[in-house]
């Protein structure tokens, strides 16, 4: 890039997966010397943070400036605008959903090439409807497409596929350390958002055919969310408070995983998942559902590095918790197997795959 610029536009630096990957990249570019700007459409309390260098811009319009549904989105879209024509940066990459539609929008005429990603299911993200005829009108013009998962792409037209290309997620750093020699301890640990699309109901419904059989074993749940409140709930009355912990959000999680012996995530959907890689480099044994749209099932080699079970499916989760559980050998090899995967998304690999493809989008 000959001004070596990049504009990064997402809703906010909130505590989630795709918060964190634009987070993560933008500290990439900075630490290479490009001139980064963070643009937000607002700014939340708990955020990630960013270091000194890189300037950051809270788009959103004021409570003076609203007008309406229809006329609020217009007042952003031309705010975006006038942001984007100040810093005038060499390419603009946006996150999720609507942000995506935004900034196309928002850099029409201006001769600024724009790079939309979707972090999760397409179907999901994008909806159906003239939300999905919008944005697949929009995707046409956009310079060039991010996806995380080959299922992902296969999602849109054929046109739309030639100037997509799939990226994964970068290895947070923190997960990146020795491997684990100590004994595990007989613990199975789900981290992320307590809500119905991870489905820690599926987990704790699964744990009750074992918990006599196996009291050995607890599960400890790692995140926050709108269902937390109804699991504990649930959790008191089966009287298994000692066996199924609720640990909340901690910055901690390498430190709080890494001797656990399996890692169980129970989605409906997701894009690539980012505590799945990270419990997967840590030498855990993973159990996930193979949901849409694909990442999972990217990620984990059947039975070789990983178990892959059927969304929403109790008793498939029990089976192969169980096995897993009597059979410390199987564990052994899913988490030897498992480790390797970190030099596939390892930060300077996958980082660098972003700045070779923003280059030649640019350019």
């Amino acid at each position: 890039m000959k001004h070596r610029k990049i504009a990064f536009y997402i809703g906010s630096l909130d505590k989630g997966g795709a918060e964190r990957v634009i987070t993560n990249l933008a500290e990439y570019f900075f630490s290479k010397g490009y001139e980064v700007t963070m643009v937000t459409k607002m700014k939340e309390k708990e955020e990630y943070s960013l270091s000194a260098g890189i300037t950051r811009i809270i788009a959103d319009i004021t409570k003076e400036e609203e007008r309406g549904r229809i006329r609020n989105l217009f007042l952003r879209i031309r705010k975006l605008r006038r942001i984007i024509k100040e810093i005038h940066p060499d390419v603009v990459v946006s996150f999720i959903g609507k942000n995506n539609l935004m900034s196309i929008a928002a850099t029409r005429g201006l001769g600024i090439p724009v790079v939309v990603s979707v972090r999760s299911n397409p179907s999901r993200e994008i909806g159906c409807g003239v939300k999905r005829l919008l944005t697949l009108a929009l995707f046409h013009v956009a310079e060039g497409i991010v996806l995380q998962t080959t299922e992902a792409k296969q999602y849109f037209p054929k046109e739309i596929q030639k100037k997509a290309v799939v990226l994964q997620n970068s290895l947070n750093p923190a997960f990146i350390r020795a491997p684990y020699e100590k004994e595990r301890r007989k613990e199975i640990v789900s981290v992320g958002r307590i809500d119905d699309n991870k489905n820690q109901k599926m987990l704790i419904e699964a744990f009750l055919p074992l918990a006599a059989k196996f009291p050995e074993w607890r599960i400890v749940l790692y995140g926050d969310g709108e269902s937390r409140g109804e699991l504990e709930k649930r959790v008191q009355e089966l009287q298994l408070e000692d066996r199924i912990l609720f640990k909340g959000v901690r910055t901690d999680i390498p430190e709080k995983i890494e001797g656990a012996s399996i890692f169980v995530l129970s989605s409906k959907q997701e894009g690539m998942p980012n505590a799945l890689m990270e419990a997967m480099v840590l030498g855990l044994a993973v159990i996930s559902t193979d949901c849409p749209c694909g990442g999972p099932r990217d990620l984990i080699r059947q039975n070789e590095n990983g178990v892959l079970i059927p969304v929403d499916d109790t008793d498939a989760l029990t089976e192969k918790l169980s096995l897993l559980m009597q059979d410390e050998t199987l564990r052994k090899k899913l988490s030897c197997n498992a480790i390797s995967l970190r030099d596939k998304v390892a930060p300077e690999y996958i980082n660098a795959q972003w700045e070779q493809y923003l280059e030649e989008t640019a350019n």
